[in-house]
């Protein structure tokens, strides 16, 4: 008869709240005190005689293994703690105090369930960790990525899915999605796009047990992403564990960093929308004078450095202001924005089409290999603004007027070349009248 088996000792160890346990140099567990089933969610008879690193969370095995060599070597291990999978699945935090027997050759742990500890402390690191996130992040790519492993750190998820609502479309985009390789990537990814047109459908948190073929099955659980405006999204966690791997507190947990990641998403995006507004043209989208400045400063320098060439054209619309005068300014702003897209797609990826104002434009060349390319870029570009704009059931035609710089034949600063370049296009204006 072992020291636990006897009768007072046993009825001693039922009344205490914290689980007493017992685990031979092996591992395998000789005696589980009754409160082992209110903490591990198993009957004692069902723990006894099995190891004791079968219970324990896979990712929490490397420190439990540890701690459990320090304990065998004499070195008792107070207020360690690890996770545990309970029957249902769900995750208990377990606080241990251990040491060896030498006697009885025997490991002698008190475990102390401290999952509701932990899961308010995890609401409040995961605050934490967010709001660090958002002032960190400086855009959502990089927010969404460094929410993940806070996410991973509280609870099941190996595989990690955010979805937003184009706000004018109301269609819903992945900008964030991590999941393990392998058979079932596709699968889980067509899951968790499901599970995330779901909540934002029913607007509410969703929960999928097991599902899967096998011996493989994963758990999946989906919250809305909510701010004072509505749902702006979903995030959805999957996890291969058996039995349902999401409790009640999960739930709370994830929907908890849902709202303060919606939160987070919606200033970001508001950041976003205002450096755009300061940056670049509302009505064509092209850059604004302040942007396009500093790519011509940027340019510059680096045409320095490298003894190369680059040139600037600038150009208007001949008689634009008829256009207003007699079809209305509705019609003269979609012309300016068919004028821009002509020019965006009319020029190199690393070149830059910008509007300085009413009909006024300007297009950054960089890296010119001779003067006279300026001029053939001009040539062509004034064929391709000719063509006829068909709009409003109009066709219209405006033909523009081009002057440019090169530098350094021109200046070799940008006031110069800007002045250079429209004292040009006036003179080519002058010419056409």
């Amino acid at each position: 008869m072992t020291l636990f088996d006897h009768p007072s000792i046993a009825s001693f160890t039922d009344l205490l709240m914290d689980a007493v346990c017992v685990v031979d140099r092996e591992g395998y567990l000789l005696f589980v005190s009754a409160a082992g089933e209110r903490i591990f969610g198993y009957k004692p008879a069902e723990m006894i005689g099995r190891r004791i690193l079968d219970f324990v969370y896979p990712q929490d095995l490397e420190k439990t293994l540890a701690s459990a060599n320090k304990v065998l070597s004499g070195s008792p291990q107070l207020d360690f703690e690890n996770r545990y999978l309970r029957k249902d699945g769900t995750i208990a935090h377990i606080m241990w105090s251990a040491r060896y027997s030498e006697a009885d050759g025997v490991r002698i742990g008190v475990a102390r369930d401290v999952t509701e500890r932990r899961h308010s402390e995890s609401m409040r690191a995961a605050l934490y960790a967010i709001s660090e996130a958002a002032t960190a992040s400086p855009d959502l790519a990089s927010l969404f990525a460094r929410i993940h492993p806070v996410v991973q750190a509280l609870l099941p998820a190996t595989s990690f899915t955010l979805a937003l609502c184009e706000p004018a479309t109301g269609e819903l985009s992945l900008p964030y999605s991590a999941r393990p390789e392998g058979a079932l990537a596709g699968r889980r990814l067509a899951e968790a796009e499901s599970i995330c047109r779901r909540v934002v459908s029913c607007r509410r948190a969703v929960c999928f047990g097991p599902a899967g073929a096998g011996a493989t099955t994963f758990s999946s659980l989906g919250v809305p992403m909510e701010t004072g405006t509505g749902v702006i999204g979903a995030l959805a966690l999957q996890s291969e564990v058996e039995g349902d791997a999401y409790s009640q507190q999960d739930r709370e947990l994830v929907q908890f960093v849902a709202v303060q990641l919606a939160a987070a998403t919606e200033r970001i995006e508001m950041q976003a929308r205002m450096e755009r507004l300061a940056q670049y043209d509302q009505l064509t989208g092209l850059p604004n004078r302040a942007l396009f400045s500093d790519r011509l400063q940027t340019a510059l320098a680096r045409a320095r450095r490298q003894q190369s060439r680059l040139a600037l054209l600038f150009l208007d619309l001949n008689d634009f202001k008829t256009i207003n005068d007699t079809y209305g300014h509705a019609v003269g702003d979609q012309l300016l924005q068919a004028v821009a897209t002509r020019l965006s797609g009319s020029i190199r990826d690393m070149d830059t089409a910008g509007r300085m104002g009413g009909d006024e434009f300007v297009v950054l060349l960089e890296t010119v290999e001779q003067a006279d390319d300026a001029r053939q870029v001009a040539e062509k570009l004034k064929a391709v603004l000719h063509e006829p704009y068909h709009l409003a059931g109009l066709s219209l035609r405006r033909s523009p007027s081009i002057g440019w710089a090169v530098y350094p034949e021109d200046g070799d600063d940008s006031d110069s070349l800007i002045r250079h370049a429209d004292h040009a296009m006036y003179r080519v204006k002058r010419g056409a009248h």
